[in-house]
């Protein structure tokens, strides 16, 4: 190691640092941070901004309309490369870097990378209180970027230039790391940012990163290899863990050559095309009863890649209470969830070596062609739930129209409210990897920054395949501005915005739950007394995308093959009924919380029917 030195700023290093990191994907190289998202302000514009503006090249900035919609989109950028890959936000201090909070937790409930470099306040203190500083007069070290604590997965706070020299290496080591991947917040106060530092050299050579594949304890892959194989009706869930571990070849061949079933979580749909004669289809509150069928019966569950949340398991009644669940994951927390033999371990490897150790053993037949048959019905039960005729135009059809249209690369991304679960349920996957159904967080207004995000990643390796945003009318009223972000960049959206008057899929619960409609819907809302319709199309147009209102799903289906030909974002608007046309099959319990006393029969009733299914639940320890 030399003595040699440079002399920069604290952000002329950070920017130096990332323009030099690259990782190896397929043979070949690519730089690890494939740039940024960004909104000036006084607090990053001065310091980070003159860090930033030679290395346009290199780190392109791709300018924001809002903060929150930036940190989706890095977060669309990431699932897109399949976390190999992350972008960065930098957001002014105060609410600049606020309105990232909610994309930084849904970055960490999906475990998925993004760097946020947020200005901060002075560290010297001596023009206190600034512009956008919250004092808290007990504790002057205490700030507004103090609540990322909770929703990241590396957090620091640079209060001397070298400091990020370790700092930033292991930023970009918790990011690109299987187990602890998830967003890294840098706070950078106005002041250290233009201070200087002579830096080694060294931190700014060429780096090539690989990310780690950790091979299980041998013991662990023993002790599950022989569960497995006394398994009288075995069953493969399979998580986004295994997309992210490119291990969807492993995970199909190993099912293959013990003819286990396949179910997969929300997050892992697409890990195999529908087609595919072990796919017995999604599982849980919003899955197939298919996948509920077996799931149900199931003696022994190797679950793949999946953190197993209330969705998947529902509400862990699922599955059977003396199943035994076998966790194979990368994080050990994951792993051991209820009662699982653990074997911790990337997904790829983990596979590999489980096979190993299985002999010839293979699923029973009788069992195989069991959820096979189920399958048959789900499949049966979709075809005429996606069907059009003489029935309400509903979300199911528009799933079935694009579906039928689209080609078999192009990207498809739904988040909060009805679609997720519509999505999930009706959707035949065409290829691997071809899914991104948000909810880890279930964040309304990532439907479109997401995709935006999505397709900036998509238009650097699959130029010519489109990225597909199926959005509801609450969905788009709260983020909708990075339509003009997709013009802008020329990065072109296919938008399907359905509207169904309000949150339609909340209204639903709010009646099932023995309710009555009341501020979800817009028509049940008493405050809006003047009601009236948005006019979607025109407003997409204002943002300069091509638009259109169809008004039924014959018609979406001519608009969207116009959406297929078009240079640019293109929206396609149809309203779908609020009420009639939900996918009603397919659901496992959901516990959610209903009032133990009320004055409602209504409600009452539907608490009673809530609690009769509680005896299934199988018990965390």
């Amino acid at each position: 190691m030399s003595d040699k030195t440079v002399r920069l700023t604290t952000a002329q290093a950070i920017i130096r640092y990332l323009t030099n990191q690259f990782i190896l994907i397929d043979g070949q190289e690519w730089r690890v941070c494939g740039g940024g998202f960004g909104i000036f302000g006084h607090g990053n514009v001065t310091c980070l901004g003159e860090a930033l503006y030679p290395a346009r090249a290199e780190l392109p900035l791709y300018r924001g309309q809002n903060e929150q919609s930036m940190g989706f989109a890095a977060a669309g950028y990431a699932k897109q490369w399949l976390r190999q890959r992350f972008m960065f936000c930098t957001a002014s201090a105060g609410p600049g870097t606020t309105n990232l909070l909610t994309a930084s937790a849904l970055a960490h409930a999906n475990r998925l990378p993004m760097l946020m470099l947020c200005g901060d306040t002075f560290i010297t203190r001596l023009p206190d209180p600034v512009l956008q500083q919250l004092e808290h007069f007990g504790d002057p070290t205490f700030g507004v970027n103090d609540a990322f604590k909770a929703v990241t997965s590396y957090w620091d706070r640079i209060t001397h230039p070298a400091q990020i020299i370790q700092s930033l290496p292991t930023a970009l080591a918790t990011m690109l790391d299987p187990a602890d991947c998830g967003p890294a917040f840098i706070g950078l106060p106005q002041d250290v940012q233009g201070w200087t530092y002579d830096y080694p050299v060294e931190m700014f050579e060429k780096k090539v990163h690989r990310i780690r594949r950790v091979t299980p304890d041998a013991d662990e892959v023993s002790a599950a290899a022989a569960a497995l194989k006394s398994a009288k009706r075995p069953m493969i869930i399979a998580g986004g863990g295994v997309q992210y571990s490119r291990a969807v070849a492993e995970l199909t061949n190993f099912a293959e050559q013990r003819q286990i079933p396949v179910v997969e979580t929300i997050a892992g749909r697409a890990n195999m095309v529908a087609t595919h004669d072990l796919n017995i289809g999604p599982i849980g509150v919003t899955g197939s009863d298919s996948a509920n069928a077996i799931a149900e019966q199931a003696d022994v569950i190797l679950s793949v890649g999946c953190r197993l949340q209330d969705f998947t398991t529902g509400s862990w009644t699922a599955f059977a209470k003396d199943a035994q669940i076998i966790g194979l994951n990368a994080g050990r927390h994951d792993a051991g969830k209820h009662r699982s033999l653990p074997v911790v371990g990337d997904a790829k490897l983990g596979l590999n070596a489980l096979a190993s150790e299985m002999g010839d053993y293979r699923a029973p037949s009788d069992w195989t062609a069991k959820a096979q048959a189920e399958r048959a019905k789900w499949d049966a039960y979709v075809a005429d739930n996606v069907a059009h005729g003489n029935r309400p135009n509903s979300y199911a059809q528009a799933i079935g129209v694009v579906n039928d249209l689209c080609d078999k690369r192009d990207r498809v991304v739904a988040a909060a409210g009805g679609l997720p679960a519509e999505v999930t349920a009706n959707w035949r996957t065409l290829d691997a990897s071809t899914v991104d159904v948000e909810f880890g967080f279930s964040c309304m207004g990532y439907e479109i920054a997401g995709a935006w995000g999505a397709r900036i990643a998509q238009s650097e390796r699959e130029p010519d395949q489109d990225t597909i945003s199926f959005c509801g009318d609450g969905s788009y009223l709260m983020l909708n501005s990075d339509i003009y972000s997709s013009v802008l960049t020329t990065k072109k959206l296919i938008i399907l915005v359905l509207d169904n008057g309000g949150f339609a899929v909340i209204n639903k619960l709010q009646n099932n739950t023995g309710n009555e409609s009341y501020n979800n819907l817009i028509a049940d809302t008493p405050t809006a007394t003047h009601q009236f319709t948005v006019d979607f199309e025109a407003h997409a147009a204002a943002m300069g995308a091509t638009a259109e209102t169809v008004a039924n799903p014959s018609e979406l289906g001519e608009a969207f093959k116009r959406a297929k030909a078009a240079d640019k974002t293109y929206v396609i608007v149809m309203k779908v009924d609020a009420y009639e046309g939900w996918t009603t099959e397919g659901h496992a319990w959901w516990e959610v919380g209903t009032p133990h006393i009320t004055d409602s029969d209504k409600v009452r009733a539907a608490h009673v029917d809530q609690e009769s299914t509680r005896p299934k639940q199988r018990r965390g320890v």
